[in-house]
């Protein structure tokens, strides 16, 4: 065992308040150091609740934190614009899912649809309505494919580390939340190594996982949206009325065909193991300029109709014939506006 040592005198005051409450221990110390250290043993003895001690001097796991399903109805109105499908769909499992103290295995969600159409915008919505610090929580894990697991030659290293770090950091909160993107440039098979955790077990080697979260973002399904839309309005059904049953047979069996999904013949659809399919539709220009407005919003500009237009209309449409929806959807938004400015 390594030798202790008192390398600074904050730390033999930590220990003398804990360990040895009946040594008296006069140290000299600076103010700021010393109010430091009494927090610290304060919290770690008892006297500072937790609370305080969670929000100011560390980020607590929290599981059982009361969920503000209101919090995320009005993130998802003032945010989202041109999804009422994922809007819908989003705030009933979230809110059903947290409100659940003993839920019978973890939410596994898949949003998916064209680039720009706000898949990861929900992904940052979810965090932020389960964590105080959003993306930035220590509980939140992003895995991007390209990054993370570039080699195809390298499969099985892949699923080993994956399933190391979803049992690692689940240990230590069980309301961990696990997003993958870039789900279509993902080797296919490789998503399957975490088909033991999206199971109903109550645990797996002394570890639950029933509390997690995982969101799985995908561009796949995109085009087949895409192409089914105009036959839907030719149908005389306008965007709003469309219902998930409308589209989900054939977007199911796209992701589970598609090679390019990054389900292609997955366990996690076969088994049923997937929660919700939550499909992103493509944006048309009154949605452009929504998104225009909520940007400007965001960096505390006003409101300005004229030139929200300016920047929607400088957005690319497809198809040719019709220009219906947005090429990119909202994503080139920002760029644009910064042009314009």
């Amino acid at each position: 065992m390594a030798a202790v040592r008192w390398s600074h005198p904050g730390t033999w005051l930590l220990f003398s308040l804990l360990v040895a409450p009946h040594i008296h221990v006069v140290v000299s110390l600076e103010p700021i150091t010393t109010g430091f250290t009494i927090v610290a043993a304060m919290a770690l003895t008892g006297y500072l609740s937790s609370e305080i001690y969670c929000g100011w001097l560390s980020e607590c796991c929290q599981v059982n934190k009361p969920f503000d399903s209101t919090a995320l109805e009005d993130d998802l109105t003032e945010k989202l614009f041109g999804q009422h499908l994922a809007h819908e769909m989003i705030y009933k499992s979230l809110t059903k899912f947290l409100s659940n103290e003993n839920p019978r295995k973890p939410l596994a969600l898949i949003l998916y649809g064209r680039t720009g159409t706000g898949k990861n915008l929900v992904s940052k919505i979810i965090t932020e309505n389960v964590f105080d610090l959003g993306e930035k929580s220590k509980f939140v894990h992003l895995f991007v494919s390209t990054l993370h697991f570039p080699h195809d030659n390298l499969i099985t290293t892949y699923k080993d580390q994956l399933q190391s770090w979803i049992r690692g950091n689940s240990s230590e909160c069980a309301r961990s939340i696990f997003i993958f993107d870039e789900m279509e440039k993902l080797h296919p098979g490789i998503i399957d190594a975490i088909k033991p955790f999206l199971d109903h077990s109550n645990n797996i080697n002394g570890v639950s996982y029933r509390k997690a979260i995982f969101i799985f973002i995908s561009n796949a399904g995109g085009d087949l949206i895409s192409r089914m839309m105009p036959l839907i309005f030719n149908s005389g059904k306008c965007r709003e009325d469309l219902k998930l049953k409308d589209v989900e047979d054939e977007l199911y069996d796209d992701l589970y065909n598609n090679r390019n999904s990054g389900f292609w013949h997955s366990g996690l659809i076969e088994k049923n193991l997937i929660d919700y399919f939550v499909p992103f539709l493509p944006l048309e220009f009154r949605h452009v300029m929504k998104c225009v407005l909520a940007e400007l919003r965001l960096r505390g500009l006003h409101k300005d109709e004229r030139l929200a237009y300016r920047v929607a209309i400088e957005m690319t449409y497809v198809p040719k014939d019709t220009k219906l929806f947005s090429d990119k959807g909202c994503k080139t938004v920002a760029a644009k506006l910064d042009l314009i400015l």
